[in-house]
């Protein structure tokens, strides 16, 4: 395992991240609970786990700088990125991870347990089913679906400072002209990921308020 601490704190260190002890510890366990589960759960394509940590770990540190603090909700997580490894750096913020698919909710459950992250819930369930009593302060998805869908689908779940974060490879110019209406586009990131090869972006949303009932194309800021 020494040989993917390395490769880890080099490729955090070329995203500008200095990683703790704990902090590699947990995020080198938490990759042994991956390749581990993998095998019978396929949680992922990626089968080696040297190549789990730029596709996964490091894509997933990536957005670090972007994650305020705060209530996040990461949807569709699969095995658990970028939640889980977002949970492990911003001990001071919650994240729930939402998937309908129950397998995957058990491995995050198991992955909760066995690191230890007080600061992360896990939920099985349809993300357009799910009702919390607050609404988030950040929504975070990594290919999970379409920008349309992954805006409509959470619309319910964010409020007006809610900011919408989109990991996605190449610019999506065409899922951006069918945005709902009450969502804008605020800011977009290329993302270097040390050991991924490919465009990465970063698409940073925030859902509108309709200004005028009589103008319900026209919207602004809320």
């Amino acid at each position: 395992m020494t040989d993917h601490a390395r490769q880890l704190a080099a490729g955090a260190a070329e995203l500008g991240i200095s990683l703790s002890h704990e902090q590699t510890r947990q995020l080198l366990a938490y990759l042994q609970l991956l390749d581990k589960w993998n095998k019978a759960y396929n949680l992922t394509a990626v089968r080696d786990p040297a190549e789990m940590i730029g596709r996964h770990l490091l894509d997933s540190l990536s957005i670090l700088g972007y994650v305020t603090e705060g209530s996040w909700l990461d949807v569709g997580s699969g095995g658990g990125m970028p939640g889980i490894v977002l949970a492990i750096m911003r001990p001071e913020s919650n994240f729930t991870l939402i998937d309908s698919n129950g397998k995957k909710t058990r491995f995050l459950t198991q992955a909760r347990l066995e690191l230890n992250l007080r600061n992360l819930q896990v939920v099985n369930s349809r993300v357009e089913a799910y009702m919390p009593e607050v609404p988030f302060d950040g929504i975070v998805s990594r290919a999970f679906s379409s920008l349309a869908d992954f805006t409509s689908l959470t619309r319910h779940l964010g409020r007006s400072e809610t900011r919408w974060l989109a990991m996605k490879g190449i610019y999506p110019e065409e899922e951006l002209t069918a945005l709902p209406v009450d969502f804008q586009l605020v800011e977009s990131a290329q993302l270097a990921v040390p050991g991924c090869d490919g465009s990465r972006h970063l698409l940073i949303l925030r859902r509108m308020v309709r200004a005028d009932p009589a103008r319900p194309d026209v919207a602004q800021p809320a």
